[in-house]
């Protein structure tokens, strides 16, 4: 399988705090990892060294520029992230994601609009065209910049924490166009709800500073101490659930 960017002992952070140390990751053609981890263990910290936002003080990041370009990635951003009070209408959030390829400063054309409308029909959003984001419910939120990230057709997505939008009515097709998506492109998606996600992902990569990636989608509870990844522990079996540690 063809690599399309690989992470070599990277160190990245902010002014003087390290936030990654030592990072090494290949992320290949049609790859499913889900990035997971505690708060402030770096998860969106590696996304923005992945996607070139963020340079790496030690190390590199090497892309495989036969396969992709850094405009062929599509990016999620947390949505608590984004100011849904700026009165853009979905259409316009959408187009937005044509920026990459056309230029920030250039004109959309009739076939871009034909796109966004395609876009916005298969994301179940027809009929809210002109609506602003502030007239707009979580989940229509999320499938708003979902479509956002799709309409450049990118070989690779990136989601930060996509389940904080996400709502009850959408989450089972949610997770069922990712799974469709990634037979056309590999996908990484950082989250808490490892156990919604991992009946979905193939791998896991944990980061707490380091990273340890784990080449499966199960996961022990001896793996996640080792890799000093304090997060809940996932069981697999006819009903998906996650267990507790005891509590004293």
């Amino acid at each position: 399988m063809n690599y399309l960017i690989e992470l070599k002992s990277v160190t990245a952070g902010y002014e003087q705090k390290m936030v990654l140390e030592d990072v090494s990751l290949v992320i290949n053609e049609y790859d499913f990892i889900g990035v997971i981890g505690p708060n402030g263990g770096g998860k969106t910290t590696l996304l923005r060294v992945i996607m070139g936002i963020l340079k790496p003080v030690k190390g590199t990041v090497v892309y495989n520029e036969k396969l992709l370009r850094k405009k062929d990635i599509g990016y999620l951003p947390q949505i608590s992230s984004v100011d849904i009070l700026y009165p853009l209408t979905v259409v316009d959030v959408i187009l937005s994601g044509l920026m990459m390829h056309k230029g920030i400063y250039a004109k959309m054309d009739r076939d871009d609009r034909k796109k966004a409308s395609a876009i916005i029909e298969d994301m179940g959003l027809k009929g809210f065209e002109k609506a602003t984001l502030a007239e707009l419910s979580g989940g229509q939120i999320q499938r708003v910049f979902l479509g956002r990230a799709l309409i450049g057709k990118p070989k690779l997505l990136i989601l930060d924490e996509p389940d904080n939008f996400v709502d009850a009515s959408f989450e089972s097709e949610f997770y069922s166009r990712l799974r469709e998506l990634n037979s056309r492109m590999a996908i990484l998606l950082a989250t808490h709800d490892v156990g919604t996600i991992s009946s979905h992902v193939k791998s896991f990569a944990c980061v707490n500073r380091h990273l340890h990636y784990h080449p499966s989608a199960l996961l022990t509870e001896e793996q996640l101490a080792a890799y000093n990844c304090p997060i809940q522990l996932i069981t697999h079996g006819p009903v998906p659930h996650t267990v507790l540690k005891k509590h004293d």
